[in-house]
């Protein structure tokens, strides 16, 4: 049994490649939208695949037919910036009625929809272009707000006007305060919001078609979606080609193309200058290839801008995580390549001669994915890449240097092979069960292992953090359950179910039409004391300080995720101590004033604080003011930890041409603040259980 699963929340990898590029799409005209014989057929075998084979049991009802309404309009419109209040009581005749249409195979309350929201928009560009040609006063105290998620809708078309009135004053002042001249800004705003409209008017039936069943679909849970023809055939592209470009995977947000993460062994990644949260803004081709502002952009497009030949060099203007709309600014040159898989294979090195160590030496073993080359496996070749085999080997040799304990890090592991999640875990404990697996029609299978020999039996901490996902959170479970290692960190992402593709043309046998695939959540994982690994996560032994900001983030942030569940335990002896007390005690002892562990802190509250604005004001000077005292924060907190690892402070000019050195060092201390911590942790409890003995 060999699952694949990771944490999805909307994204594409940058390996992805359009079969047709959006820009080459003609407009649509309006009375060609509408169901086609396919969307029928498609939305049948759906409905019926859900209700016979889904992991959640959920009755299609009018309850659920009002939030598919509510999903479909926000996925459309999430800002409210389009549609009329009168809009949406028009569309309150299908609040009960959109369950039996779906049960009746019929979709054409969708269409009748988008063909509103389409002419919402070109109203909307129409007013936002002529704004253009006017002037704007930006010595009036007046504020925008930017989120209007919770806003009601709105009521008169004075009203709508008036908002983007504030938008577009918003994104020019956005663009002024990164020193651009005004007739350059009008330009880039006008191309921005014709762009807008015209991806609204390419949509065919298959695309709305697409958004309305995902509302179906994402109504249940997040990771259950539908894929139409040429998404599949796109996916189907992205697993085929090798992973060939800066190994990034991005998504979409309101106008924003943001960093989802990065890929181990991409040059997004290498190069330590590209980060999760990070929105790109703009892209430029070479050296001098001319930087194309993005916002607003499909985010297919933004993937074929930022996609190319190996070898080629790509600009990326970027507003890095934190910095309001109207921030600053960074660009970023990536040379793109194929991904070297060798980057992704686990790798150690060792912790010695840092305060709180004295002469213990702490080996540490990254391990940045879960994989196993199943090719080469079915091959029949004996020595195939896996990941245990590979920890095995580092074991190994670092028990042949001496090394005192052992810490697993799991940071940014979003997840990989079931099979190898339950092997590694067999590394460190004799034999028993690692993982349950609850299927739909309520059966649960155990993976065991069943191999006796531990290749590890000394100390040992496990690190993991709010992206450690699936097969990490596996392996931190059964480790922690087992009391056979600290568990420290932050709690982990919380993605606890797995997913099945299922081709949806296979249901009309003989005909040769492509009805697309079903993406189905169809199982949950639990841990071997019967908790789930779902929406919870692990939440370690020992959680460092920055855990305090994860209660919003991961499974728990997603809308409809499944909740924890509970089962029956699994057969298995856990030895051990679970009394951390006096480690944590020693642990917030020591990072009271640590300068690094007091910039991750600061860095999240100020991340918090971002996210949890919803307007801004439109006065420049009161804007400037605000980015200037946000800017000087971050660099003295940055500069305050540069110190303390023996850096050279930086200057506000500095930041801009930091050499690749220098920039490599202060990431690679980053990465150690918390690395570090859990040596000096699993030091202190090598040093109590020693003392323990004695007194025995």
């Amino acid at each position: 049994m060999n699952h694949y699963w990771k944490p999805v929340v909307a994204f594409t990898l940058l390996v992805l490649i359009a079969s047709a590029s959006w820009a080459d799409r003609k407009i649509v005209p309006v009375d060609e939208l509408k169901p086609i014989f396919e969307h029928q057929l498609s939305t049948h075998h759906i409905v019926k695949v859900i209700s016979n084979h889904h992991y959640k049991d959920s009755e299609l009802n009018d309850e659920v037919s009002q939030q598919i309404l509510e999903r479909y309009l926000e996925t459309l419109d999430p800002n409210r910036f389009f549609f009329l209040a009168s809009d949406i009581n028009d569309f309150a005749r299908y609040e009960t009625s959109l369950d039996d249409y779906l049960k009746n195979a019929k979709v054409e309350p969708a269409f009748d929809i988008f063909r509103t929201y389409r002419t919402r928009v070109s109203e909307a560009v129409a007013h936002a272009i002529k704004l253009l040609d006017g002037e704007f006063d930006f010595t009036l105290d007046e504020t925008y707000r930017f989120d209007r998620e919770d806003a009601p809708w709105v009521r008169t078309e004075a009203e709508r006007s008036e908002i983007w009135r504030k938008r577009v004053k918003n994104d020019f002042l956005n663009l002024r305060m990164t020193g651009k001249a005004d007739d350059e800004i009008r330009k880039t705003l006008r191309s921005r919001y014709e762009r807008l409209e015209s991806r609204v008017a390419q949509y065919d039936p298959n695309d709305v078609y697409q958004a309305f069943i995902n509302a179906y679909t994402l109504n249940l849970e997040p990771h259950t979606s539908y894929m139409s023809p040429s998404t599949s055939e796109n996916f189907d592209i992205s697993m085929r080609l090798s992973l060939e470009g800066i190994g990034a995977v991005l998504r979409s947000e309101d106008d924003y193309t943001v960093v989802q993460k990065t890929v181990v062994g991409g040059p997004a990644k290498l190069s330590g200058q590209l980060h999760a949260g990070d929105r790109i803004v703009g892209v430029g081709q070479g050296m001098d290839g001319e930087i194309e502002d993005i916002i607003g952009w499909r985010l297919q497009d933004v993937v074929e801008k930022i996609r190319g030949p190996k070898g080629s060099l790509v600009r990326l203007l970027v507003l890095p995580k934190g910095r309001d709309s109207g921030g600053k600014r960074e660009l970023i040159k990536l040379v793109r390549n194929t991904i070297k898989l060798e980057e992704q294979a686990a790798k150690s090195s060792i912790i010695e001669n840092i305060e709180g160590l004295g002469k213990s030496r702490i080996g540490v073993i990254e391990v940045p994915t879960f994989y196993r080359d199943f090719a080469a496996e079915s091959r029949g070749e004996k020595d195939f890449r896996s990941t245990t085999r590979d920890v095995r080997d580092l074991l190994t040799e670092l028990k042949n240097q001496e090394v005192d304990g052992i810490i697993i890090d799991l940071r940014q592991n979003g997840g990989g092979s079931l099979s190898e999640a339950t092997e590694l875990t067999g590394l460190f404990i004799d034999s028993g069960p690692v993982v349950q697996v609850k299927h739909a029609n309520g059966r649960v299978e155990v993976e065991k292992d069943t191999d006796k020999a531990v290749a590890y039996a000394g100390p040992l901490a496990v690190l993991v953090d709010r992206n450690s996902a699936s097969a990490s959170e596996i392996f931190a479970g059964a480790i922690q359950d087992y009391r056979r290692g600290i568990i420290l960190g932050e709690p982990t992402f919380g993605k606890g179910t797995v997913q099945t593709l299922v081709d949806l043309s296979r249901y009309v046998p003989g005909k040769s039409m492509d009805l697309g695939r079903l993406r189905l959540t169809m199982a949950q994982f639990f841990r071997v004391n019967g908790g789930s690994t779902q929406h919870r996560g692990v939440v370690p032994d020992i959680q460092f300080p920055t855990a305090e900001f994860t209660s919003e983030y991961g499974e728990r942030s997603l809308d409809n995720a499944l909740p924890f569940a509970k089962i029956r335990p699994a057969s298995y002896r856990p030895n051990g101590s679970t009394k951390y007390a006096d480690l944590t005690m020693k642990h917030r002892q020591r990072i009271d004033d640590d300068p690094g562990f007091h910039m991750l802190v600061e860095q999240e509250k100020r991340f918090t604080e971002i996210d949890e604005r919803t307007e801004v004001t439109l006065l420049e000077s009161k804007r400037k003011a605000e980015w200037d005292a946000r800017e000087n924060k971050l660099l003295e907190q940055k500069n305050r930890f540069r110190i303390s690892q023996g850096l050279k402070p930086l200057s506000g000019d500095d930041t801009e041409d930091q050499d690749e050195s220098d920039t490599e060092a202060e990431s690679d201390a980053r990465k150690s603040i918390q690395l570090n911590e859990s040596a000096r942790i699993l030091v202190d409890s090598i040093r109590m259980r020693a003392l323990m003995a004695e007194v025995r």
